[in-house]
């Protein structure tokens, strides 16, 4: 219902967004229609200008391909491309706080697209389905709003996936969770994973009927991690990562202790990225290898794994003075080529599917892991209120809930600063049981001591900090 409506709302805003550009545009009725494909032919000559931002590392891969595009296409304009080094995660507010001076063409991450749609920053690719046909299926939906296109996919590599050791573990052994514990019990050794970050928690909600997301104003979270009238209810789920944590064969650590973990041989499999596969790969040498996420035992079943992917996508600025050469330069670096280059140079795996399916990223198992685990996996869509409440539920279970507060109570308390809303779990309008009233009061009652042993330990003059999480 929330998404339903979300749709409903942004269909608006993007609506509205193309009357008012229509009305200003005035005498642009030369332009090529952005729903047609950009001709080499139709594109204007003479001098053209375009600023492109990306990150400070991409420096050199943007510069070298600005070089190859003027080279190609220097017959038919003038060209004056720049390249400013710029943090892609403050990309959309930077843009929207001064439009008019922001850049031609530039790169972001897919969580930062329907800010860019409503605001009319973005509008439909020209060649979408020449752009949607070449790329990923997942990394083109990360790009597009209600089916449409609205920016270039560029790579399809930030997400999780297992890793492991083949001295250890066999084929067979990491399809579960369970198979991967009990070989790390009986050999001594660990399993790694981040169970302090929401992204990583997500794995463990995300395959059941509970859900999160994004609400109506695109800022606000809804989370039901709680209820008690799905399927598999949130205490199914919190007792299953409970279980978890308690084997011996668990370690839940920062993300950099998996590399060191492996490297010393206490680290037998773990869930992470690309980003750590040159190190697991000079640690573990040809016994390395990578999957998709196993399945883990909840309520008495097994169950897939899920995860949050992201992509990074190539935005053209609708207010840019060169849009339709704007459009062709954000073509030609989302291509097969610039994308193998920026693999080659960069390490960051292409959504381009000819480029993911050969030369060097064929032979990268964990390219190979993130394409099998993309069936299980979705688009991170949260707001900033859930990593704190996240962190703070993740390290409670990870260190095996020490004051044995009941696991109804810890996933009210998060979802409720969630999403600012109190939660008990129960459906909208039902009635709460006698036995579960009591057990709401215990917990209750449970949190006023626990209150005011703190507040009876605390000095007068504490200052409580908070904190905030940004996803990687």
């Amino acid at each position: 219902m929330f998404k339903k409506m979300l749709t409903i709302l942004l269909s608006a805003v993007i609506s509205l967004s193309s009357l008012a550009g229509c009305g200003a545009s005035g005498g642009e009725e030369e332009s090529v229609s952005e729903t047609e494909a950009v001709n080499d032919n139709e594109l204007p000559s003479g001098d053209v200008s375009l600023r492109v931002w990306g990150s400070e590392e991409d420096a050199d891969l943007i510069n070298q391909i600005i070089s190859s595009f003027v080279s190609e296409y220097s017959s038919q304009a003038n060209f004056n491309i720049t390249f400013e080094a710029h943090s892609e995660s403050a990309a959309k507010d930077d843009i929207l706080g001064d439009v008019l001076n922001a850049p031609d063409v530039f790169t972001f991450a897919d969580d930062q697209l329907m800010a860019l749609i409503a605001s009319g920053v973005l509008k439909e690719v020209p060649n979408a389905s020449e752009i949607s046909g070449r790329n990923l299926a997942a990394s083109s939906e990360a790009a597009s709003f209600n089916g449409t296109l609205y920016a270039y996919p560029l790579t399809a590599d930030n997400g999780y996936f297992l890793f492991y050791d083949k001295r250890y573990l066999s084929d067979e052994d990491v399809q579960t969770m369970d198979g991967i514990l009990a070989v790390a019990e009986r050999e001594g050794k660990k399993i790694f994973m981040e169970l302090t970050s929401g992204w990583y928690i997500y794995s463990f909600f995300g395959n059941t009927d509970m859900e999160i997301g994004l609400a109506d104003d695109g800022i606000s979270t809804y989370c039901n991690w709680n209820a008690k009238n799905t399927k598999i209810k949130g205490v199914d789920v919190a007792q299953a990562m409970l279980d978890i944590t308690r084997s011996p064969g668990f370690l839940s650590a920062a993300n950099d202790d998996f590399a060191v973990g492996a490297a010393n041989g206490s680290i037998i499999a773990g869930v992470s990225g690309t980003w750590d596969e040159n190190e697991i790969k000079e640690a573990w040498g040809n016994d390395y290898a990578a999957t998709k996420l196993p399945t883990y035992t909840v309520a008495g079943q097994q169950l897939q794994m899920s995860s949050y992917a992201g992509y990074k996508l190539v935005g053209v600025n609708s207010y840019s003075e060169n849009t339709a050469w704007a459009n062709k330069f954000a073509d030609w670096m989302t291509n097969e080529k610039n994308q193998s280059l920026r693999f080659s140079m960069r390490g960051q795996g292409p959504s381009n599917t000819a480029a993911s399916s050969s030369g060097e990223v064929a032979q990268s198992k964990g390219l190979q892991a993130l394409q099998k685990q993309a069936e299980y996996a979705s688009l991170q869509r949260v707001g900033g209120t859930f990593w704190d409440p996240a962190t703070n539920f993740g390290t409670i279970i990870s260190e095996g809930n020490p004051k044995g507060k009941s696991l109804q109570s810890l996933l009210n308390d998060m979802v409720t600063a969630v999403t600012g809303v109190e939660s008990t779990g129960d459906a909208e309008g039902a009635e709460t049981s006698e036995e579960e009233s009591g057990t709401e009061e215990a917990a209750a009652e449970e949190n006023e001591e626990e209150a005011s042993e703190e507040n009876a330990d605390a000095d007068s003059d504490t200052v409580a900090e908070a904190s905030s999480e940004v996803s990687e």
